[in-house]
C-alpha cells in the first residue's frame, strides 16, 4: 500500500516562483495550476525560454494570466540552432513589457549537446543583448564553471541588472564569484534531495538577501515529490527545506526570497 505523501504546506506570505516551464503544460493543466497556485499564494510565475521553438509560447503564455511573465534566449543545448533571425526575434519580443529577462542562457558541458565553443560565442552574444536592453539574466551553468565565470568576468562593469544562476549546483568558487557581483542564486527541489549536501553547502553561504526559490517545473520535483511531474505549488517544500538549512522560520525566508525576487525581476516594486 503506497504511503499518502504530504499536504503542502500553506504560509502567509506571497511566493514568487522564479524559474518554471509552463509551455509543457496543455491548457487544461494550466487552468487546473493557476487555480491551484492561487490557493496556495504562489502570486507571479516566471516561465522560461530555451529554444527557438518556444520564444513564441512563452510570449503569448505571458499573456494568458496576469501571474505569468516570461524571458527570451536559448539554452547551451540548442546553441546550435542560434542564428541572426533567432537572434532579432529574441531581441524583438523582449519589446513586450512581460518579458522581463534574457534566459536561460549559459554553458552544459555535463550533455555537451552543442559544441563547447559554440555554447560560448552564443552566451556571450545574449550576454550582450542583456547589456543593451539593461536586462538581467537567468543563467544556467552545468560542469563548467572556470568558463561560466570567464565569461562573466569579461561583462562585470557592463551587464547592469546583473541576475540569477538558475538550480545552483556548481561549486563553492562559483557561487562566491556571483554572490560578490551581486547574482542572485535559485535553488529548487534539488536542495530536498538525500545526496545533494553539495547543493546545501552553498545554500548556506548564501547571504538570505542574494536567494531567489524556483522549480524548474515540470523537472526536479521536490521530496516528498521527488520522481514525480514538478509543478510551481511545490514551492513551500523548498522555502522549508531552505530555511531549516539557513536556521530561519520559514515565513522569515519567505519575506527575503520575495524581496529578492522583485529585485531581480520587478525593481519598480522595491521599497526601502
Amino acid at each position: 500500500m503506497s504511503k499518502k505523501k504530504p499536504d503542502i504546506p500553506r504560509f502567509n506570505h506571497p511566493i514568487i516562483e522564479t524559474h518554471c516551464h509552463l509551455d509543457y503544460l496543455d491548457e487544461g493543466e494550466l487552468d487546473e495550476l493557476l487555480a491551484r497556485s492561487a490557493e496556495l499564494g504562489i502570486e507571479r510565475m516566471v516561465t522560461i525560454a530555451v529554444s527557438p521553438d518556444n520564444l513564441e509560447k512563452v510570449l503569448k503564455l505571458s499573456r494568458v494570466d496576469s501571474r505569468i511573465w516570461g524571458t527570451q534566449g536559448i539554452h547551451p543545448h540548442d546553441a546550435e540552432q542560434y542564428n541572426i533571425d533567432v537572434e532579432a526575434q529574441i531581441i524583438e519580443q523582449l519589446d513586450d513589457p512581460r518579458m522581463l529577462a534574457v534566459g536561460e542562457i549559459g554553458l552544459d558541458y555535463y550533455y555537451d549537446h552543442a559544441d563547447r565553443k559554440v555554447q560560448r560565442e552564443v552566451f556571450e552574444r545574449q550576454l550582450q543583448i542583456a547589456v543593451d536592453r539593461q536586462l538581467p539574466v537567468v543563467i544556467h551553468s552545468r560542469e563548467a564553471d572556470e568558463d561560466t565565470q570567464a565569461i562573466l568576468a569579461n561583462f562585470e562593469r557592463s551587464l547592469a541588472r546583473k541576475g540569477v544562476i538558475h538550480s545552483f549546483t556548481s561549486g563553492m568558487a562559483l557561487a562566491r564569484y556571483c554572490l560578490e557581483q551581486g547574482f542572485m542564486l535559485g535553488f529548487n527541489g534539488i536542495a530536498t534531495f538525500n545526496r545533494a549536501e553539495n547543493v546545501r553547502e552553498v545554500v548556506r553561504a548564501t547571504p538570505i538577501e542574494q536567494l531567489v526559490l524556483e522549480t524548474d517545473s515540470p523537472y526536479l520535483a521536490p521530496v516528498p515529490y521527488r520522481g514525480k511531474p514538478n509543478s510551481p505549488c511545490y514551492l513551500p517544500f523548498i522555502a522549508q527545506r531552505i530555511a531549516e538549512e539557513l536556521e530561519v522560520d520559514t515565513e522569515h525566508l519567505l519575506r527575503h526570497a520575495y524581496r529578492n525576487s522583485l529585485a531581480l525581476f520587478f525593481p519598480s516594486e522595491v521599497t526601502v
